[in-house]
């Protein structure tokens, strides 16, 4: 495979060649940025992530306003995430072998359309609550070509050198529209309704759709074609048989399944709880999405990922605490004030882990270790979701949210134990792609876990 971040000249770089002045200019946080495709991206993709959130909390009202059951709630985050779980491998797959910018465009305007089909039920009043179940699990099959591709491309539009911070910058991205759409969205609920929304959020993708359009990306070698279930299982064999990479999946994978569904219950702490409606409910979305941020803007001002190891287990256990207080809290701003730190860690640990993953393993099997990232991260959490719905159900949603949070304390300290075993493997692995791509970086060959 042609290595993208081999020639600083090429079309995905062209910014930086073409305009050597934008590197100066740009912070070291925004350096990243200094790459028009990956301008063009950010752009359109910052428009679009407002709309998805929209319409992921006013998706999540409407369930609850329809039926006012927290098992329903869990169901439709099962159906939405399932997909995921399922056909995340296959993403992987599609993402190696064909053309990873025609396939986001494709699943952009697949999104689209399933976001302006929900708009129309929802305005013209004929909604039912199997709609929303058919059309979640629609939007998870996108997902799951969607998300390996994604996530592979950023190595193509900025090439392995400004890797981490463009991971950082995306994830950055993603919260500062979790700040705003469920401000908006908990606005526009109580106002005009969950329509609205939802038809906000197809308008939106127009943006990202552009941007993708304009792009000049340099074409890339794409593996071997042959049996998908050989390339399958030569990614899984590789996630379960390289030590570093298996531990930071299994802890995504944990983290997904018991700390994540925290998310789903929200409508309930909102409404019975901390008795704050829908407009509630934005602001203690937009809190999780405030301090999701910071974390994301933590991890692009590094240049190296020595010690990111030790991040990730730190944050994972923070995360846990923060749920912990959470849980027990019945006051709305302590609640609101709760939900910052609790943001910062799970997304510092998300993107810690993400950026870990993508410097150690091989460009051939990006997409497919990707596909295995998006199967801990998105694809257990529907698993959580519906067991968090129907244990919500028996013993409420705090105790339920608090179970989850003293399993993720546990996992981050079996991480943190594990750590120095895999130490030597990490910084190997490290060494051997940052050769591969030319230009080894020093502080990018450090190792994980520092003495």
């Amino acid at each position: 495979m042609a290595d993208p971040a081999a020639s600083k000249s090429s079309s995905n770089g062209e910014a930086a060649s073409s305009h050597p002045e934008n590197t100066s200019r740009l912070p070291a946080t925004l350096r990243s940025l200094k790459h028009r495709n990956f301008q063009l991206f950010f752009s359109g993709q910052l428009i679009s992530l407002i709309g998805t959130w929209m319409q992921s909390i006013a998706q999540s009202w409407l369930v609850y306003r329809l039926t006012r059951s927290s098992l329903l709630l869990g169901s439709v985050g099962f159906a939405g995430q399932l997909p995921v779980f399922l056909i995340a491998p296959l993403g992987g797959i599609v993402a190696d072998r064909h053309n990873r910018h025609r396939v986001v465009i494709a699943t952009q305007i697949a999104s689209m359309i399933l976001a302006a089909i929900l708009a129309a039920l929802t305005l013209t009043g004929t909604v039912k609550i199997w709609h929303i179940f058919v059309l979640a699990g629609l939007l998870g099959v996108v997902n799951a070509l969607d998300i390996p591709a994604r996530q592979s491309f950023l190595v193509d539009m900025v090439g392995k050198e400004d890797l981490m911070n463009a991971i950082a910058l995306n994830s950055s991205m993603f919260n500062g529209a979790r700040i705003i759409g469920p401000a908006i969205a908990g606005i526009l609920v109580a106002k005009i309704g969950e329509g609205w929304c939802f038809f906000a959020n197809a308008v939106s993708y127009i943006a990202v759709i552009i941007g993708l359009l304009l792009m000049r990306v340099q074409p890339r070698a794409h593996a071997a074609t042959g049996s998908s279930l050989t390339h399958i299982i030569e990614g899984f064999r590789f996630a379960r048989q390289t030590a570093p990479i298996r531990a930071l999946l299994l802890l995504l994978g944990l983290v997904s399944l018991v700390a994540m569904p925290y998310t789903v219950l929200m409508p309930v702490f909102a409404d019975k709880i901390l008795h704050g409606g829908a407009r509630g409910l934005g602001i203690l979305m937009g809190a999780t999405g405030i301090g999701a941020l910071l974390g994301a803007l933590t991890l692009a001002t590094r240049s190296g990922v020595s010690g990111l190891g030790r991040w990730v287990a730190r944050s994972c256990g923070g995360a846990g605490a923060g749920l912990v207080l959470f849980s027990l809290s019945h006051s709305f701003s302590l609640s609101t004030a709760l939900l910052l730190p609790v943001g910062f860690c799970i997304m510092l640990q998300m993107s810690s882990s993400n950026t870990l993953l993508q410097v150690m393993v091989p460009d051939r099997l990006r997409g497919r270790i990707m596909a295995i990232y998006t199967m801990m991260f998105m694809g257990m959490a529907p698993f959580g979701s519906l067991f968090a719905g129907a244990i919500a159900e028996r013993l409420g949603a705090p105790l339920t949210v608090r179970i989850g949070a003293m399993a993720c304390i546990g996992g981050a300290i079996l991480f943190g134990l594990h750590l120095p075993k895999v130490r030597v493997e990490a910084r190997r692995l490290i060494v051997a792609q940052e050769a591969a791509g030319g230009e080894p970086a020093v502080e990018m060959t450090a190792p994980i876990v520092e003495e």
